[in-house]
């Protein structure tokens, strides 16, 4: 496919200047000929396979050469790539998730006709007012005609959404397969070119369609948790009936980010890192519910979330009444909302030893609760392990850099959905999660009403007097 070289990239990457090729021989583009050096008798038998491998792979390179050459020579053609794309950007209103799907359809020579047939057609209608925008009509048109002849079906939802459309996504060209090299494995873009025979402007553009495209899928796969207790609650004796209403777990994620020198102060956190501050949510299935990245790190974590629940815009999903979250100590224990107690211990670590049986009610609650919240940590740790781009700032700009933290959390559903056993989540299935240090030691009180912190408190006070009821009286697993 044909892209406007003007077109603004991304991508950033200081290493992207490819070698001169100035000591290999030079081809004959007329012949397709390789002017060898003569052979030589002092030469060994395995530089002169060597000589041969580098002849074949400049042969190669000169085929694809000619191949692209002659691939743009009928750009001329009535129904080219490269005026379909110009059609496409000159219409306004484009829904970016449709435009993807346009741009993936133009491979075919009969789809780019049919584009731009409906775009002819639209235009002679002159004056007459339309209810849709003709890129609307021609974009849904393309995501469904796209949508069939991929899947082989002849009748499905004119929306490609869900689980049917991300295995047509994932079952795409190199763009993919560029886009996970580059988050799976943190590849610079220069090792990408060499690897995939691409420019650094087309490595980009690849990156940087499938990014946008797996984005939008964000809405289909991270969705609100079912509202029945969890099966990993109901499990265990341990938290159940106690935690019977708990639908997730909350917590603030730090990235590494990369910003301009005027923003670091406001995106360093208290370990003195630069990073972006994720609000999270997920479920005890290990599924995040929701992600808000691009705060600074420097923000604190209760601050994040009061910021997502009034602005409702970020589509906060609704907590029903009764129902709530998990929160750790840097949140108020407010309505919907569960922390521990303060001033007594929590972490996971301070269980241990001599010490390690509660002394009371609440000390009993604030480990249990620990225990039940440390899965969004694990969370955390496969969305890392399996994504170890999200452990370095990348030389992207910021919005990119937000946006792959969404794109990372979408492939994590959609896999943890699609493969129950994957080798990722059955590794950190029982391992023990080491965890990170609050950094917000306080939270701030004025985020939530009086009325919010006593409902929550009734709450709390609840759980821990009947878990502490059965534990004496019963002796049941701590």
């Amino acid at each position: 496919m044909s892209i406007d070289p003007n077109a603004p990239l991304n991508f950033v990457d200081e290493d992207g200047s490819s070698g001169s090729g100035e000591d290999v021989n030079l081809i004959d583009g007329n012949n397709k000929r390789l002017s060898a050096a003569p052979n030589s008798d002092r030469r060994k038998r395995s530089r002169k396979a060597t000589g041969d491998a580098i002849v074949d792979a400049m042969l190669e390179i000169a085929a694809a050469s000619k191949m692209r050459a002659t691939a743009l020579m009928k750009n001329g053609d009535r129904f080219c790539i490269s005026r379909c794309i110009k059609v496409l950007d000159e219409m306004q209103g484009v829904d970016q998730r449709l435009y993807f799907l346009a741009l993936d359809l133009f491979e075919n020579p009969t789809s780019r006709e049919i584009f731009i047939s409906l775009r002819n057609i639209s235009a002679s209608m002159g004056d007459i007012d339309i209810e849709l925008d003709e890129m609307e009509l021609v974009a849904v048109a393309a995501g469904y005609y796209y949508y069939n002849s991929l899947t082989r079906q002849t009748t499905c939802s004119l929306s490609p959404a869900g689980s049917g459309f991300m295995t047509v996504l994932l079952n795409s060209h190199d763009d993919l397969a560029i886009f996970l090299n580059i988050v799976g494995h943190n590849e610079r873009n220069r090792v990408i070119q060499e690897r995939f025979q691409h420019s650094g402007e087309t490595i980009s553009r690849h990156f940087n369609n499938v990014l946008k495209a797996i984005k939008s899928l964000s809405r289909e796969f991270l969705h609100a948790p079912p509202l029945s207790t969890p099966p990993e609650i109901i499990r265990s004796n341990r938290y159940y009936p106690y935690f019977k209403d708990c639908i997730g777990v909350i917590d603030g994620m730090h990235v590494p980010a990369h910003v301009p020198a005027k923003d670091q102060s406001r995106f360093r956190n208290k370990k003195g890192i630069l990073s972006q501050n994720v609000l999270a949510a997920c479920t005890f299935d290990l599924q995040f519910i929701f992600i808000y990245p691009g705060w600074e790190g420097a923000a604190a974590d209760s601050r994040v979330l009061r910021a997502v629940l009034d602005d409702p815009d970020q589509n906060f999903p609704l907590i029903p009444e009764g129902k709530y979250y998990l929160v750790d100590t840097s949140y108020s224990n407010m309505d919907g909302f569960i922390a521990p107690y303060l001033g007594v211990r929590y972490h996971l670590q301070e269980y241990k030893g001599a010490n390690q049986l509660p002394r009371n009610a609440k000390d009993l609650y604030n480990h249990r609760h620990a225990s039940l919240r440390i899965v969004i940590q694990r969370c955390f740790d496969v969305l890392k392990a399996r994504f170890p781009i999200l452990k370095l700032a990348p030389q992207y700009a910021f919005q990119i850099q937000r946006d792959i933290v969404i794109a990372a959390c979408v492939l994590h559903n959609y896999i943890r959905h699609e493969e129950r056993s994957d080798w990722l989540f059955s590794s950190f299935e029982g391992m023990v999660v080491d965890e990170l240090p609050d950094l917000d030691v306080q939270p701030d009180a004025q985020l939530a009403s009086p009325m919010q912190q006593q409902v929550a408190s009734l709450l709390r006070d609840s759980i821990a007097s009947t878990m502490w009821n059965d534990f004496i009286n019963e002796w049941n697993e701590w």
